[in-house]
């Protein structure tokens, strides 16, 4: 029983984070249909710009999830207007071949700088845990959750109480009659975009402090954020938010008792799961529209 409860906590954490990242991916399919095939790799893109902030300039991963997140946001938005903007037809087709093709490119670009060693963002503390009611909590996995947290309350927040937000719920709830209201499709759509790099940026900057990285990890992470929006169902930010933290907790328990299958009962779960509901758990465009 106590590996069990031990596995339960370790999963919220690590589903927390898992959250963030794949927020970001039902955020921008709410918003334009598209499915981001890049959004693990810029997760992982994330990671070395804090590993290098680390290692170079000395700044904590924790302090340094601010000024990446504004970057990567600078970054989402140059790839939408450059890249996604001009598809005018088949989009939610063509985008995945449009996300694979940045996805593979920044791929190469992270091999080309870092070389294709796994690396890993160890701070002083990245060993430390503490004990609470008998079980031992890695710090750097609970700072990571408490990020994650706030930044998805922002997120929501945003989404609820800003202009900003009432039009990219808009444009996700019926992009024909926001664009009769005066909605600038084009630029929340640009905006989203660059909001969903940023959170996957953010997420990666302390998923690098937990597992070791290199260029290739994106293809591990892509399918399990894929599993996730699928269970929570599609432009589901609540949905992808619970789904992570489900499915963080059965892999972590399972990792317990059975450690060569915990990657495998993510896409196990999906399946059972979506057998009974096909939908996935919400199965709607936008959390906001609950």
């Amino acid at each position: 029983m106590h590996l069990l409860i031990y596995g339960c906590i370790l999963g919220i954490l690590l589903g927390g984070v898992y959250g963030l990242m794949a927020s970001g991916l039902a955020l921008v399919w709410g918003i334009m249909r598209v499915l981001n095939i890049a959004q693990a790799v810029c997760v992982i893109l994330g990671s070395y710009l804090a590993f290098t902030a680390f290692t170079v300039l000395h700044v904590d991963p924790m302090l340094a999830v601010l000024p990446i997140s504004v970057v990567m946001f600078v970054f989402g938005v140059g790839i939408y207007y450059a890249f996604l903007r001009p598809i005018r037809r088949d989009r939610e087709s063509l985008s995945i071949l449009v996300t694979y093709a940045i996805a593979i490119g920044i791929e190469g670009a992270l091999g080309l700088i870092y070389t294709t060693s796994l690396q890993h963002t160890g701070t002083s503390y990245a060993t430390q845990s503490f004990e609470v009611g008998g079980f031992q909590i890695p710090t750097v996995e609970l700072y990571a959750f408490l990020i994650s947290v706030a930044i998805l309350g922002l997120l929501a927040l945003m989404l609820q109480r800003t202009r900003l937000g009432r039009a990219l719920r808009a444009a996700t709830q019926n992009p024909t009659a926001a664009r009769l209201l005066g909605v600038d499709i084009d630029r929340v759509s640009a905006v989203g975009f660059g909001i969903g790099i940023s959170t996957a940026a953010a997420a990666g900057a302390v998923y690098g402090m937990i597992y070791s990285f290199n260029p290739n990890s994106h293809y591990d992470l892509i399918g399990i954020l894929l599993a996730i929006v699928v269970l929570g169902g599609f432009g589901s930010m609540r949905g992808a938010i619970v789904a992570a933290l489900i499915l963080g907790v059965i892999a972590s328990v399972v990792f317990i008792y059975w450690p060569l299958w915990a990657n495998l009962s993510f896409f196990g779960v999906v399946v059972v799961v979506l057998l009974f509901r096909p939908q996935g758990l919400w199965g709607v465009p936008n959390w906001a529209t609950q």
